[in-house]
């Protein structure tokens, strides 16, 4: 069992790896701003535009991420979406217009550490609905459509196995010249 848990943990930092820097920052900023609300922004902000922009994430986080968690459903029955999708859709289109996400991959990286993996059937859903939003770019909207795979749209299943690895803050370590 601790074999697999490794093996999953070890695929999982590959997957974050391969990410850009700037999808890697931002999944990091959001685990900590779902963590800890605006204090986060002294931590992630370099500018006071992105301090506000944090700020904004962090009030939507507080009130929608609660929410979503509570609806996510058992099983997949449409009934059963109609209190989920539309929160997870106004995150999402969130998200998605920071243009720090740029392909599914990232999304679902930084989603399943969000909300567990219990939202994996409803993610790309959410996405292609938020993707397909007018606010967006059209160029935006073009690479973000085109980043989710068939298999990604019409998986027949999905696991709902935790996420094992979660990235985090690593403070700058001063380099010591000889």
């Amino acid at each position: 069992m601790a074999h697999m848990q490794s093996f999953q943990m070890i695929s999982e930092m590959k997957e974050f790896a391969g990410l850009s820097a700037a999808e890697q920052r931002y999944i990091g900023r959001s685990i900590d701003v779902a963590a800890q609300g605006t204090s986060a922004s002294e931590r992630w902000s370099r500018t006071s535009a992105e301090k506000a922009r944090i700020d904004a994430q962090a009030r939507l986080y507080r009130t929608l991420l609660p929410a979503i968690r509570a609806a996510i459903p058992d099983d997949i029955d449409l009934d059963a979406s109609a209190e989920l999708i539309a929160s997870l859709v106004t995150l999402t289109a969130f998200d998605l217009g920071e243009e720090k996400l740029t392909s599914f991959t990232s999304y679902r990286f930084l989603y399943e550490r969000l909300l567990g993996g219990a939202v994996r059937p409803w993610l790309a859903s959410a996405f292609l609905a938020a993707a397909g939003l007018p606010y967006l770019h059209p160029a935006t909207r073009k690479a973000l459509l085109r980043s989710i795979t068939e298999d990604d749209a019409t998986a027949p299943g999905w696991s709902h196995r935790e996420p094992s690895f979660i990235p985090e803050w690593v403070e700058k370590v001063p380099v010591a010249v000889f």
